[in-house]
């Protein structure tokens, strides 16, 4: 009988795909890869730090691994692992905790299977993290996440990553022209680029610290492969998105015109404190460049509210920032203390409640904006990749500036690219649409 491995992915992009390298390991040694509600004989959680809840969440989603099966081996991996690697092997029901580097070699580790009373941790200092692990993920039928960068050189003052990631490095250019082929190859729309801060693509792309490569020659590359109908640049920090990389966008074979980009905070105060290594002016510059040049762009926005030594005033001017910026949607984000941060010694906290009063605004704020970005698409003629999903009896898509829209369940639209014209918005805050054409765009 095959062993049967189920997956649980926690956090963003860049976790998924090494989950679907991890499992694709598995699946090259002989396991079959189960549903992690079904029973499995070992459970992979690829853990994340990067706020409290996702530290919360892994001692529940462990629980509901041994209500599937009581006897299972429970693995823990991903950045959480790395940081506080004894607390989950303290956690009841972990077998296994690997770090940073051990995660991708997890199968050497699982010569017996038998339950531990207490985990066993294999995790390095995270200075040896220095060697670069390619991936990609398939998720569905419609899009792949694929990651060209690992780790970052920045020092931030809340954030945990280069402690959980290690220092900044990229796959070669040549391995991710050759992973974007293999994806084209398996009928996959759509590719998201992913990393921990890919505008630094080209940093040790050959275990060296220069680059080798730029981000813009990436992009450039990319462009030229052949079967890929769209490419979407997941999130870039804003002193890395350059002129030459926006104006590209716009007459590209495959780039979509669609930008994540990072803010934190509209307080330049608030900016210097968390060692941003930009200002509110940069900025609003990339966002005017953007709409200068693609005014029908969708631009997303990261923000953090209740940071140390953010006062109802810096709060209120970064509202008015934000208010007042061509965007389309934010992330809003509540800030939470991480052990082994500059910020977690800062004083003047934020009390919680008021975290969480100044985080529902900014979501009013996000909710609006979003519905002004979508009105300013109606009557526009766009392209929609349909999902894989039948939900309450509806199938869902976006374009290729990230409107999403809906459609009575059809699974004939499953994968497929049309083009439509945008109509109105309904009572889910989803657009509805009329065909232009019905036939796929090849």
């Amino acid at each position: 009988m095959k062993k049967k491995v189920a997956f649980y992915t926690l956090g963003c992009k860049l976790n998924f795909s090494e989950t679907s390298t991890i499992a694709r390991r598995f699946e090259g040694e002989g396991f079959d890869r189960v549903d992690f509600s079904e029973n499995a004989d070992i459970y992979v959680i690829n853990t994340c730090s990067v706020t409290e809840n996702a530290d919360k969440r892994f001692k529940t989603i462990v629980k509901q691994a041994q209500k599937s099966n009581p006897e299972a081996f429970v693995a823990a991996v991903g950045c959480y692992a790395q940081l506080k690697p004894e607390e989950l092997a303290a956690v009841d029901g972990v077998d296994l905790v690997l770090g940073a580097t051990e995660k991708f070699k997890i199968t050497d580790y699982l010569n017996d299977l038998t339950k531990n009373d207490k985990g066993e941790v294999h995790s390095c200092e995270i200075n040896e993290a220095d060697f670069y692990v390619g991936s990609y993920a398939i998720g569905d039928r419609t899009r792949a996440f694929l990651k060209v960068q690992d780790g970052c050189d920045y020092k931030c003052t809340y954030c945990t990553i280069p402690l959980a990631r290690g220092i900044s490095r990229s796959d070669s250019l040549e391995n991710v022209l050759k992973n974007a082929a293999e994806i084209a190859s398996k009928d996959i729309k759509e590719i998201v680029l992913t990393g921990v801060n890919i505008g630094d693509y080209g940093k040790g792309e050959f275990g060296n610290k220069k680059h080798e490569h730029t981000f813009f020659e990436l992009v450039q590359a990319l462009d030229k492969v052949n079967g890929i109908h769209r490419l979407r640049i997941s999130s870039i920090e804003p002193n890395l998105l350059k002129n030459e990389t926006i104006d590209f966008v716009t007459q590209s074979n495959s780039f979509v015109p669609h930008f994540h980009i990072p803010l934190q905070s509209g307080s330049d105060k608030i900016l210097k404190l968390m060692r941003r290594r930009y200002l509110t002016n940069l900025y609003v510059d990339r966002v005017a460049r953007i709409k200068e040049v693609m005014p029908h762009a969708c631009i997303g926005v990261d923000v953090i509210v209740g940071f140390p030594g953010e006062t109802d005033e810096d709060f209120i001017e970064t509202y008015n920032f934000l208010n007042a910026l061509d965007i389309s949607y934010l992330h809003v984000f509540t800030y939470s203390e991480r052990d082994n941060t500059v910020a977690a010694t800062m004083d003047e906290v934020v009390p919680k409640n008021v975290r969480s009063k100044r985080s529902k605004m900014l979501r009013g704020l996000s909710a609006k904006k979003r519905r002004a970005f979508y009105e300013s698409q109606l009557g526009s003629i766009r392209t929609v990749l349909f999902e894989g999903e039948n939900k309450e009896g509806y199938i869902h898509g976006f374009t290729e500036n990230y409107v999403k829209v809906k459609t009575p369940w059809n699974p004939a639209l499953v994968n497929q690219l049309h083009q439509v014209e945008l109509g109105s918005i309904d009572e889910d805050g989803l657009v509805r649409f009329s065909f232009v054409t019905q036939q796929e765009i090849a």
